[in-house]
């Protein structure tokens, strides 16, 4: 397949806009951003506010640690450290100059403030709308759809921002929808490293840094540590725990950034850092590595562009089935064997249900990872699944889509449930 000038460049500025780095679960990020907005315009800290937030973002708010705020989880902590010492400038990043002194305002702020919180009723899956009162004036300010795009802001009834743009894809100026893995596994093939080696050595400093501390300090369950201990330190173990370890960070509170994928950072570490193990473990070059990162990060892209920003469906199942595609292409996988990959792991661990941002994700990465792992070695010993095997389709494309419609339609009653549940 020939990659055309036009379509070469879309894919290096979907890779740049895609591979951003953030503190923290996005969710609650997000809402610190949607509140470091409402400040900056209101100009003061509020007395009173107002909370409307989807059923996804009370899903992955409600039980994820809050970074900078000494262990605390919930809406309404992630909206006060916004608050207090978020900089909207840095947009996911938004708590990276909290300081000691902010951190000791958070309790008596919500002490003293009014905070309501109340379930959004639109058809947006995220959804964050926060009101935010003084004695004089008064501000508003929506975010949808994605993690940082501000819909409205106004001020004492006035619109000061609106943005018509009513999808995720559209969102964001890279057009995501050029994607597939044809295409994909060309550009890995035919790309200048230097297009693409900038936004790739972030991502791999950064989620072996946090993977790293989740392997050496004590964060939630542990997941990580648990599987080295335990599995052994073969390659697919310590890809595991690698991925897993991050997660176990990232869940419980560190504070240091992660390249996300997709919007998710528990994406981006399953996506990158199972790649980066089995390089590691195997002795494949640097240049290797790029290539096969490529892979696993539009592949990852692409998947979830067919399944929406937030949902039902653990979006780290995609990544799974993602880095398998990465590990395959390090090892010399051609276009036959990386869509086999994915979708016997799409075939084996599909089903996976989202119930919010929390230390579980860290295990859901382990078996996702596990189940790329046997996707690969099933393709390389000639057994894939096939169309009509279940919810496997004649072909990758047609089986991404099939998986999107689940996700999409199939699980919107299961997503209502869960968060019924979680919320009982």
């Amino acid at each position: 397949m020939k990659i055309n000038d036009s379509l070469y460049q879309s894919y290096v500025d979907i890779l740049n806009e895609e591979l951003v780095p953030a503190m923290g679960c996005t969710e609650p990020i997000a809402l610190a951003y949607c509140a470091a907005v409402l400040k900056h315009h209101l100009g003061a800290l509020p007395t009173k506010v107002d909370i409307i937030v989807s059923g996804n973002i009370i899903k992955n708010v409600k039980s994820v640690t809050v970074p900078h705020t000494k262990g605390m989880h919930g809406i309404e902590a992630a909206v006060a450290v916004g608050l207090i010492a978020g900089n909207h400038l840095h947009e996911l990043e938004v708590l990276k100059d909290v300081t000691d002194q902010h951190i000791a305002q958070i309790i008596p702020y919500m002490q003293q403030t009014s905070m309501t919180l109340t379930p959004a009723t639109n058809d947006h899956a995220l959804y964050i709308e926060l009101v935010g009162y003084t004695n004089d004036d008064n501000a508003r300010v929506i975010l949808r759809d994605s993690h940082t795009h501000i819909y409205l802001v106004e001020k004492n009834g006035i619109v000061l921002h609106k943005n018509e743009v009513e999808n995720k894809v559209n969102t964001k100026n890279a057009d995501t929808t050029l994607l597939n893995v044809e295409s994909i596994v060309e550009f890995a093939r035919i790309a200048n490293i230097d297009d693409v080696k900038k936004v790739l050595d972030r991502q791999i400093s950064y989620n072996m840094a946090i993977a790293k501390e989740g392997l050496t300090n004590n964060y939630g369950a542990n997941i990580g540590q648990t599987i080295l201990k335990y599995s052994g330190n073969d390659v697919m173990s310590y890809a595991k725990a690698l991925a897993a370890a991050g997660s176990d960070a990232r869940m419980n509170g560190c504070s240091m950034p992660v390249i996300i994928n997709s919007g998710s950072g528990n994406q981006g570490l399953t996506a990158s850092l199972p790649v980066i193990a089995y390089a590691e473990r195997t002795n494949k070059s640097q240049e290797q590595l790029y290539r096969a990162l490529i892979v696993a990060n539009l592949c990852t892209i692409h998947i979830k562009n067919n399944i929406g920003v937030l949902s039902a469906y653990c979006g780290v199942v995609i990544a799974g089935a993602c880095c398998g595609a990465g590990i395959s292409y390090l090892e010399g996988g051609d276009l036959d064997d990386i869509s086999n990959t994915i979708v016997n792991t799409l075939a084996i661990i599909s089903g996976v249900v989202c119930d919010g941002a929390k230390s579980s994700c860290a295990a859901k990465i382990s078996s996702s990872v596990e189940a790329a792992f046997l996707g690969y070695y099933m393709t390389r010993e000639g057994n894939n699944f096939f169309g009509g095997d279940g919810i496997v389709k004649k072909g990758v494309e047609k089986t991404i889509a099939a998986v999107g419609t689940l996700a999409k339609k199939g699980m919107c009653e299961t997503d209502k449930e869960i968060i019924h549940i979680m919320l009982d």
